[in-house]
């Protein structure tokens, strides 16, 4: 069982701050409609929905960054917005947050991957989502790549946080995954199924549960089937670390050549699972930057999943929430 001193707990705590964590993947915008229903239209019958309120939020790989933001770090978001409303909206959220918008690159020739969600008498009525799900073009590649290169000795780590929406390319995750290691920067993957073995010789795999049965094309439900999937995922990707997260089961870390550990969850009461994997890999590289071994920063990454999840909605993790809670338990 892993447990932090509360002098370790409180060091690592200060080294959380000022860590520079480049997020490179989908960016993308959540939207919200609420209200009520009262009526069915008139022209299909389907409900009509009076908003009384609508917002916006980072989704995707600009939730990371804004989790990152929250523990204390500068995030460097890397990533691709279209020139569109959606774009606007993503832009002037950048801005009120203080997120670096350096690496954000408009294409023209794709939408900003927005997510649109209508929620009425607290019923999730509908989904819309706008996104292009094609690979990114050969000269906005190369931006990308160019973008993470000339800055890649200012980050103390990057994350690829890849949701399959076309920004991470084979020919892209295999060149910053070279750079990273050539310049000794750690490097987390939050992987999707497509590109899910492209991901060689990073520090740390992070899939879930449904993403390593996805990849590895069994079911994980035994504790056989756990142990089978991560040293799998070790051997085949040459990974420093695997961290498979389980949900209600918490956390499954191997290392080559060593025994692996388990850490039940944290959750003590779940409202909303919604962007906790999100804060997983956030809080899993910081702890790694600022000096964690791999047991540590698994369990606070653990603690930090674990204390979203009680929360409604996507609501990234707090530097001070995370390290009190953790002194409260380790007092």
């Amino acid at each position: 069982m892993v447990s932090l001193s509360i002098k370790r707990t409180n060091a690592l705590k200060a080294g959380f701050k000022d860590l520079k964590i480049a997020v490179v993947g989908d960016m993308m915008l959540d939207c919200y409609y609420w209200g009520d229903v009262k009526r069915i239209s008139p022209e299909a019958p389907v409900p009509v929905v009076e908003v009384e309120n609508e917002f916006f939020r980072f989704g995707g790989a600009a939730n990371v960054a804004l989790n990152i933001i929250k523990l204390g770090g500068i995030p460097c978001p890397v990533g691709i917005i279209g020139s569109d409303s959606s774009g606007a909206i993503f832009s002037s959220l950048i801005k009120e947050t203080g997120i670096s918008s350096d690496g954000i690159i408009v294409d023209e020739s794709r939408p900003t991957t927005t997510k649109t969600r209508v929620i009425a008498d607290h019923q999730h009525v509908v989904r819309i989502d706008k996104e292009s799900k094609q690979y990114l073009g050969k000269d906005v590649q190369h931006r990308v790549f160019n973008f993470i290169e000339s800055h890649i000795n200012e980050f103390d780590g990057i994350i690829l946080q890849d949701y399959n929406k076309g920004v991470l390319t084979p020919a892209l995750i295999e060149k910053m995954i070279a750079l990273a290691n050539k310049h000794k920067v750690l490097v987390t993957v939050d992987p999707k199924y497509t590109n899910f073995f492209l991901y060689k010789n990073v520090t740390v795999f992070k899939p879930n549960r449904k993403e390593a049965e996805d990849g590895l094309g069994f079911k994980i439900r035994t504790d056989e089937e756990i142990s089978k999937a991560g040293n799998e995922l070790l051997e085949r990707l040459g990974a420093r670390y695997v961290l498979l997260t389980l949900g209600e089961g918490g956390i499954a870390v191997f290392e080559k050549g060593k025994e692996e550990k388990r850490m039940p969850t944290k959750a003590r009461k779940v409202a909303d699972v919604s962007g906790a994997g999100d804060t997983v890999i956030s809080t899993l590289t910081m702890a790694i930057a600022a000096g964690a071994s791999i047991l540590e920063a698994s369990y606070l990454a653990n603690y930090a999943g674990g204390l979203v999840c009680e929360e409604v909605g996507i609501v990234p993790i707090e530097h001070d929430k995370l390290f009190n809670t953790v002194l409260e338990e380790t007092s």
